[in-house]
């Protein structure tokens, strides 16, 4: 058996997730039943992360054992007809045998748009906000982030997770250069939780406009109790933009969301 890394971006719209669940449509189930069309041969696929129900991804990772070796290009190719145009792979390489893409993940980085003002082309992908926030407000809550905490707070009632500690590198809100009303938050941690990314986006942004105070995330970190912090965001404005691995290798066409 050869494992092979593959580096996939979707359109989390019309999918229920990554993650296979019965019944629904999801982007590890499609891309397992196009690779067992590709190859001709059954397919197991794990992917660095699960994203949630209508989440994007641009930079996604996963692994797969093959009997054999196979030509990358041709099963690219292959790929390429079989997949849903929302789903796209990017490439196939060759990893070392032992490769795998979640437990060997370092960190993981997730950006979420916002708009303040009305968008067409962005509309799938960036939550429409008003009245805007404060930016400087969310940034002075997004600091107490950093470090390593218990994030129970920031984490689905219903996850079956027992261990709850992350440790967040980074956390910071920033204008998207040349881009009227478009906001970006950048978080980048070594794990992330169901849910996690967006009930801080959904906090951060009843601080920014004024109906939390900049210090309630140290109490609701402090509370480890999710009814403490805000409503989750919208999923349709997440994107899982990177997954970083020991020798810190990105394919080349890789690139920020």
């Amino acid at each position: 058996m050869a494992t092979y890394r593959l580096d996939i971006e979707y359109v989390g719209t019309d999918w229920h997730g990554w993650q296979i669940q019965p019944e629904h449509p999801t982007v590890q189930g499609a891309l397992e039943t196009a690779l067992r069309t590709a190859l001709r041969q059954p397919v197991n696929i794990v992917g660095s992360g699960r994203t949630d129900s209508g989440v994007h991804a641009s930079g996604q990772v996963a692994h797969v054992a093959i009997e054999g070796e196979i030509d990358s290009n041709r099963v690219l190719g292959s790929l390429r007809g079989l997949l849903p145009r929302s789903i796209a792979v990017r490439s196939i390489r060759s990893v070392q045998d032992g490769f795998h893409a979640r437990f060997d993940a370092r960190s993981r980085q997730y950006r979420y748009r916002l708009g303040t003002i009305p968008f067409a082309i962005d509309e799938s992908i960036r939550w429409y906000l008003r009245p805007a926030p404060d930016m400087d407000r969310m940034n002075e809550a997004a600091a107490l982030l950093l470090g390593t905490h218990d994030f129970d707070s920031f984490c689905r009632t219903q996850s079956e997770t027992e261990n709850r500690v992350c440790t967040v590198e980074v956390a910071s809100w920033g204008l998207v250069p040349d881009q009227e009303g478009k906001i970006d938050f950048v978080i980048r941690a070594d794990r992330f939780l169901h849910g996690m990314v967006r009930a801080i986006v959904g906090t951060s942004v009843e601080i920014g406009q004024g109906k939390r105070d900049v210090a309630d995330i140290t109490a609701i970190l402090a509370a480890r109790d999710r009814t403490y912090a805000g409503p989750a965001a919208p999923a349709h404005g997440l994107m899982l933009e990177r997954v970083v691995y020991p020798d810190n290798s990105q394919p080349e066409s890789n690139h920020p969301a």
